[in-house]
């Protein structure tokens, strides 16, 4: 296994490989042989910081970038007064350009106190060619920028930063590449999220991702069976598996597999007591899929289900493929096959062209439907889109006054639906202590409820019976009982 590997046995007299994750150890012994230098130099090691925006997939990558720091030598910092900091970026939403623009000027400063401090950006902000252009023009203070794409090459990457005094730039427009086996510094040590695959064939008229992120590539059902087992060898219990459309999984495979398959076998591994997954999209959601669900011991009782709109007719311009009737018939099917399932959704307001009649639409799925929770979202134009050159955009104003209505519904729902869990015990798995309570610790439901319960450090990572003695509208206080 790669990851194990130590880099002080590898030679650097000799070329790096070509095969990959090797190549990669080889450029990770060089960064740790600058970190080595520097710690000389200077008496202490140094320190790096990675800054996540975004999805699940992005969290999950950057566990990776903050692993291979680690491995090369640097020691993470808390705050971004780091030697080397990365920022991992998202771009669904403008405001999240914008955010990342707005901290480079608090970089910028820190930079000016501490000169050998690197800089990088990477991301799907970074697959943007305006984007890139803007920071090489405007902050050039910036080290380094990567996508998506070629995020595995980090290692090859940061060093020809930490040997060069210019900004190191690479951007791919695309792979057929999955790289694994890299060192992963996990937030959990007994849960992990797990990519499946990579890209989105969907080309939803709104979104940015497929663009980013490019067409879809899964990985082989083994790799990740493989990855899981050693998880679970070393002490996760719970595993989220990760894709843009985790239900499309397996089409593009030279032995095609689906989803439902491939979490039958996951089932089947010791030690793991809790399966999730995301995100999911409703035109691919099989009977398979719910009666695989519906069968599980270990699959937990809660599925994301993006609705973005109830009216059939926007669904049909924001190039959903399914319509409203379709999507209420998956719901039935789900509460039929798991009648306690949580479903949980996002949804988009204002999008263009969006009437009256067409809201109403959408509170009518949302009342019918009752969701456990919801993502509610104002559209946000995103340049490259199609709909960001629509016609008949929806005013500001009547769009947030849409929201509005949409967000109490939604939370009046919400909280009816968890009032109903309260005196229940339920088993809760223990996640951290509380932040604001340290005689508490925080944990979540098999249907990803927030429940804080009495407990101590010792608790974290297993899973308890928990009566849930109070439902404070969207999380719960609760009283122990003893171990599942």
């Amino acid at each position: 296994m790669y990851d194990k590997t130590d880099l002080n046995t590898i030679d650097l007299s000799l070329e790096p490989p070509l095969e990959e994750p090797a190549r990669q150890y080889y450029f990770m012994a060089k960064c740790r042989e600058w970190v080595l230098g520097f710690e000389r130099k200077s008496g202490r090691r140094p320190t790096s910081k990675v800054v996540n925006f975004g999805c699940q997939m992005n969290a999950r990558d950057s566990e990776k970038l903050a692993g291979i720091l680690e491995k090369t030598g640097f020691m993470r910092a808390d705050t971004e007064e780091a030697d080397f900091v990365i920022y991992n970026t998202c771009t669904v939403r403008e405001n999240a350009d914008n955010k990342v623009f707005g901290r480079l000027g608090t970089l910028q400063q820190l930079k000016k106190k501490n000169p050998h401090m690197v800089i990088a950006l990477c991301g799907c902000m970074m697959q943007e060619k305006p984007v890139v252009e803007k920071i090489k023009a405007s902050y050039r203070f910036v080290d380094l920028i990567f996508g998506t794409h070629n995020l595995y090459r980090f290692a090859e990457l940061a060093a020809r930063v930490l040997d060069s005094d210019t900004m190191v730039t690479e951007m791919w427009e695309d792979t057929d590449r999955i790289v694994e086996e890299l060192p992963v510094r996990r937030k959990y040590a007994f849960k992990s999220g797990v990519n499946i695959m990579s890209g989105c064939d969907n080309f939803c008229s709104y979104c940015i991702v497929p663009y980013v992120r490019g067409r879809e590539r899964s990985r082989e059902p083994e790799e990740i069976l493989k990855e899981i087992r050693r998880l679970a060898a070393d002490g996760v219990i719970e595993v989220m598996l990760l894709g843009q459309n985790v239900n499309s999984y397996g089409k593009n495979l030279k032995e095609p597999v689906t989803f439902a398959a491939l979490l039958r076998e996951v089932e089947k591994i010791e030690g793991i007591q809790r399966i999730r997954f995301m995100t999911s999209h409703p035109k691919d959601l099989s009977d398979e899929l719910i009666g695989v669900m519906a069968d599980s011991r270990k699959i937990c009782r809660h599925l994301h289900l993006p609705l973005q709109s109830g009216s059939s007719r926007i669904l049909k311009i924001m190039n959903r493929r399914y319509d409203k009737e379709r999507y209420l018939e998956l719901v039935e099917k789900l509460r039929n096959a798991v009648p306690d399932i949580a479903l949980t959704t996002d949804i988009i307001v204002g999008f263009p062209g969006e009437t009256e009649e067409d809201f109403e639409e959408t509170m009518d799925v949302v009342r019918r439907v009752r969701f456990d929770s919801a993502f509610t979202f104002l559209y946000s134009k995103r340049t490259g889109t199609p709909a960001a050159v629509m016609d008949d955009q929806v005013p500001p104003d009547i769009a947030k006054e849409r929201f509005g209505r949409l967000l109490r519904e939604v939370q009046q729902a919400g909280a009816e639906k968890a009032a109903m869990l309260q005196g229940k015990t339920l088993p809760v798995l223990a996640e951290q202590i509380n932040e604001r309570d340290g005689r508490l610790l925080t944990g979540r439901l098999d249907n990803n409820s927030v429940v804080h319960f009495p407990g101590t450090p010792d608790m974290i990572g297993k899973i308890w019976n928990v009566q849930l003695s109070e439902c404070k509208g969207f999380y719960y206080l609760g009283t122990l009982n003893e171990p599942v």
